[in-house]
């Protein structure tokens, strides 16, 4: 199956399972579900679950057993986007084209909204569920919780949000990254494997190491196009990132050099599944999907 078709077919996979996650039938306040399905079902591109099936797959499991990472991973993400567009945060007022949460609701609401789906999240994984053994469940929850909390994308958050108009080092930059972004990315592709029962091995390893390559190259390419999209095929403010003086990949290494660090990235991820052969041919294809997209 190509790439476009795969992405159509799991990502409307996942908005089904969103939606059917979340209900405002005998809620006491339903605007709080509606804020947080406004979030989820706002378009966006799904590659968090996308990463999670194609994973599972390569690791022999089945579309069931990553219906619950995908939806939880998802959750996270657009937990973090609500609260990234908030006035303390980035202030945006656009997100995927569209209001962002608070704009379209409140402040606060929106603040609720993206605690909720942080919550949600982890019930999504932690419910019982006849795919999954105990120590598959405990695997996966603590694999997010890492990569989202303190030690991973939250940290990556706090560490941007305090260096706003500050020089950074590549080094830096790259670690900052590593958190913020790139840690869900890697943690998509280690739920979708533990969620097919591959809790160690070197599949797993190979994922991880793939995972962080490309996790570098989805961030890479974000800043990229935050100067040569423009607004309306992003989704979001085009420039935001030079407007507000923060550091990013072109302001410190320049536009080619960073267009040549993607393709270098490309390379060392498809070396690092190079030993799986064609198993490795979706994922490879996502990882040129990201180095090459639009948006």
């Amino acid at each position: 199956m190509k790439l476009e078709q795969q992405l159509q077919q799991y990502s409307e996979r996942t908005q089904q399972l969103l939606q059917q996650s979340l209900s405002t039938q005998g809620s006491l306040y339903p605007a709080l579900q509606e804020a947080m399905l406004y979030s989820l079902l706002n378009g966006g591109k799904r590659i968090r679950p996308l990463l999670v099936y194609l994973a599972c797959r390569f690791c022999g499991g089945s579309l069931p057993q990553a219906d619950a990472p995908a939806v939880a991973i998802e959750m996270l993400h657009s937990y973090s986007l609500v609260h990234d567009d908030l006035p303390a945060m980035d202030n945006d007022e656009l997100r995927r084209g569209k209001p962002t949460c608070h704009i379209a609701f409140d402040e606060a609401t929106a603040i609720l909204a993206g605690d909720a789906l942080l919550t949600a999240a982890f019930e999504q994984l932690s419910r019982p569920s006849e795919h999954y053994a105990a120590p598959q469940q405990l695997a996966m929850v603590h694999a997010l919780s890492r990569a989202a909390g303190e030690r991973g994308m939250v940290l990556g958050q706090a560490f941007d949000l305090s260096h706003v108009g500050q020089a950074l080092s590549l080094e830096e930059l790259q670690q900052m990254h590593a958190l913020k972004t790139g840690a869900l990315i890697t943690c998509a592709l280690v739920l979708g494997a533990q969620a097919a029962g591959q809790l160690q091995g070197e599949r797993l390893e190979a994922l991880q190491r793939f995972g962080d390559l490309i996790g570098l190259a989805f961030q890479v390419k974000d800043d990229l196009l935050d100067i040569e999209a423009d607004t309306g095929t992003l989704g979001k403010p085009s420039g935001s990132d030079q407007a507000r003086n923060k550091p990013t990949y072109p302001s410190l290494l320049g536009l080619e050099a960073c267009k040549t660090l993607l393709e270098q990235l490309l390379q060392q991820a498809r070396a690092e599944l190079q030993p799986f052969g064609t198993e490795a041919d979706d994922l490879l294809a996502l990882a040129e999907y990201i180095v090459r997209r639009q948006y």
